[in-house]
């Protein structure tokens, strides 16, 4: 039997289910789109970088930066501690060549831009809500998604068909449980893919998931929607176009949608006082909330070290443990774990300083399977064995 279809409700209180996707906390999201959506423009917008825009600079080698992720705990913490050093978390952006209908058959930068969507962990996908006279001869952003979507599917169909042939000629000569085990699995996943279901919006079990991970399929890469508007619609929060393209996304796994303007954001750029020229113009810059839900849907959190010398955020996978979490600082502090002592970052502001919040009691001393929280603030204790 297929998996089901995720529903449409909340996460239920429980053990913390097993994530799709790459371990580790260096993940990347790239911007995914047709040509002369506002890709490379939204890259610029997102990292201060000048790569160049517009008809005939499409990204064929994908440009990379990274950008620090906005967050008001740090900025707290640091006029908390006053300290020497800051250091943010930062979330790695790659701007990818424009997709087409029948990349996954290798026309155009198919395979490149197929290629380099693997390198990534999320995909932020650009969508342009505006016409433009001189590119448009039948627009159709809900046409555009539905490309990007089917062209993701596609390819991974290929490559599932092609796993399933091969494990049926190793379990047909050597049986093995394991074998017939992933290969029970290639063949859910290529059922749903069959059904045009990106692999993302199904439930699936740990074990299937444990194996899913070891193909990094494109349709299993969190999704976040840029709807990129003009500056009138944009400012006036409507569009044409807007209904049906949420309505496309509520049907095809209710991922995040953000509207935004290049152009308008480009203005905000620009201005000598960003926070006032928003404020007369009546429109917020989207571009801190594009860093950080990108962040989120990669499912990374951070917990911050903080001291006179320094305050830093450490960035680690949701659900990971204290033991696995300072491994991040340094890899031979996990071999000599003994606890973590944490302080919650509302209790640390609630006593005004971490001295007040230690005499209140405020903080825990955890162990190795501690499951670390988004702005803990944690000070580790290791054995530094001497090394024979």
């Amino acid at each position: 039997m297929p998996p089901k279809k995720k529903e449409d409700k909340k996460k239920e209180d429980g053990p913390k289910r097993a994530i799709l996707g790459r371990p580790g906390n260096t993940l990347r999201m790239g911007l995914v789109g047709l040509p002369t959506v506002g890709k490379s423009a939204t890259f610029n917008l997102l990292t201060n970088l000048n790569v160049p825009t517009g008809f005939g600079h499409s990204s064929m080698s994908p440009n990379v930066a990274q950008v620090p992720v906005p967050d008001q705990r740090f900025d707290k913490l640091c006029e908390m501690y006053k300290p020497k050093k800051r250091t943010p978390t930062a979330l790695c952006i790659t701007d990818i060549a424009g997709v087409a209908p029948s990349s996954s058959e290798g026309k155009g930068l198919g395979n490149a831009f197929l290629s380099h969507i693997q390198g990534v962990d999320g995909i932020y996908n650009v969508i342009r809500l505006f016409e433009d006279p001189g590119l448009d001869n039948d627009f159709d952003p809900v046409a555009d998604l539905q490309t990007v979507h089917d062209e993701l599917i596609a390819k991974d169909l290929q490559a599932v068909l092609s796993k399933i042939e091969d494990f049926e000629r190793i379990v047909k000569k050597t049986p093995e449980k394991s074998k017939q085990d992933e290969l029970d699995v290639l063949k859910k996943v290529c059922e749903v893919l069959k059904k045009n279901i990106s692999v993302k919006d199904c439930e699936w079990a740990p074990n299937d998931i444990e194996v899913l991970n070891r193909y990094q399929l494109l349709s299993a890469k969190p999704v976040v929607y840029l709807l990129n508007m003009s500056t009138e619609d944009y400012k006036r929060k409507s569009n044409k176009y807007l209904g049906k393209i949420v309505a496309w996304v509520k049907k095809h796994g209710e991922s995040p949608v953000i509207p935004y303007s290049a152009v308008y954001e480009e203005m905000v750029q620009k201005a000598e006082n960003k926070e006032e020229f928003c404020k007369a113009e009546g429109a917020p810059s989207a571009v801190n909330k594009m860093i950080k839900v990108g962040y989120k849907e990669l499912k990374l959190i951070h917990f911050f070290t903080v001291g006179p010398d320094e305050v830093k955020c450490w960035t680690i996978r949701d659900s990971t443990t204290a033991k696995k979490a300072v491994a991040v600082i340094h890899t031979d502090m996990e071999k000599g774990f003994i606890c973590a002592d944490v302080i919650k970052y509302n209790d640390l502001i609630e006593c005004g300083s971490e001295q007040e919040a230690k005499k209140q009691g405020k903080e825990m001393q955890m162990g190795k399977d501690y499951i670390v929280e988004d702005g803990d603030i944690i000070e580790f204790k290791v054995n530094v064995a001497k090394k024979k």
